[in-house]
């Protein structure tokens, strides 16, 4: 049982980590603190919150744990600003998509406590953001991949550990920079190629009316184009390298597609359609990582 959780960015993660934390009985209070103060007063008459912070500091002040919902572009002065309020048994995580940049930015913000950060990546995230949208399940049954640093205390990866697996999600670990290689290709690529199809599409003469021919195929492959823009904004330029590199990978695969059907060679083409379908079959979402807000 923490006694405060203090809670930056009062948003669908950051809200839906404390309704799952409720919940469960695991926090005494909440206090939480958004840049825009009609966002934070939303929180506390949906009862995400139960105190409306003036300042990130003060949403921190006598906290025992402490969750960074902000954008990875924003951690830096984040924890800046909450440096002061943190406390020798306080237990800090974030919820970034992209770990080393995070990891930078506590360094630098941190300092001398970065023992008390555990970053932390929720693979969960719905079509749609905002604290409106929050809810106590969204963790549940999902992935969560924590990238500790030397410098973090084991004591608060094993309470990291035990808050994640308390609120119902499956908890792993691994370098951040083998996290982000790996989203680079199983979350940002994607999402990339997404945005890149939906713009191809649109910007032709009769871009309207091929999508109103659309069905679920088309519903399906661009779902996760309609991430929130900041914050896929801030994630790929965050990886670029690793993203720019998997892009490699994708356009070679694409370009032997295109030179199969330029040449008419059925047999490869078809090959390379059935490896692709068997993989995919075979794959399944419980032993993934995918998510709109991956």
């Amino acid at each position: 049982m923490f006694e405060q959780l203090g809670l930056i960015g009062c948003g669908l993660m950051g809200g839906s980590f404390a309704l799952a934390l409720k919940r469960a009985k695991l926090v005494k209070r909440v206090v939480g603190y958004s840049k825009s103060p009609s966002t934070t007063e939303r929180a506390k008459q949906l009862g995400v919150i139960d105190v409306a912070a003036p300042s990130a500091l003060l949403a921190v002040s006598g906290a025992d744990l402490v969750l960074l919902a902000v954008p990875v572009a924003a951690s830096e002065a984040t924890f800046k600003a909450i440096r002061h309020g943190i406390g020798a048994e306080t237990l800090v995580m974030d919820v970034g998509s992209t770990k080393s940049d995070v990891i930078e930015a506590a360094q630098l913000g941190l300092e001398g406590k970065l023992k008390t950060f555990v970053p932390a990546h929720p693979i969960a995230g719905k079509e749609v953001a905002g604290i409106e949208h929050a809810e106590a399940d969204l963790f549940t049954g999902r992935q969560v991949v924590l990238t500790p640093v030397k410098a973090t205390l084991r004591s608060n990866v094993q309470r990291a550990t035990q808050v994640w697996t308390a609120i119902g999600a499956h908890v792993s670990q691994m370098t951040h920079q083998a996290h982000d290689s790996a989203f680079a290709a199983v979350s940002h690529l994607p999402h990339l190629l997404a945005f890149a199809y939906m713009n191809g599409i649109t910007s032709q003469p009769d871009g309207q009316a091929f999508m109103d021919l659309a069905g679920p195929g088309f519903r399906d492959f661009t779902r996760i184009a309609a991430g929130e823009p900041t914050l896929w904004r801030d994630v790929l330029l965050a990886n670029r390298e690793q993203v720019l590199r998997q892009s490699q990978h994708f356009r070679k695969a694409l370009e032997e597609l295109e030179t199969m059907m330029r040449t008419g060679n059925l047999t490869d083409l078809e090959q390379a359609i059935t490896e692709a379908s068997v993989l995919r079959g075979q794959w399944k979402l419980g032993s993934s990582t995918e998510s709109l807000d991956a």
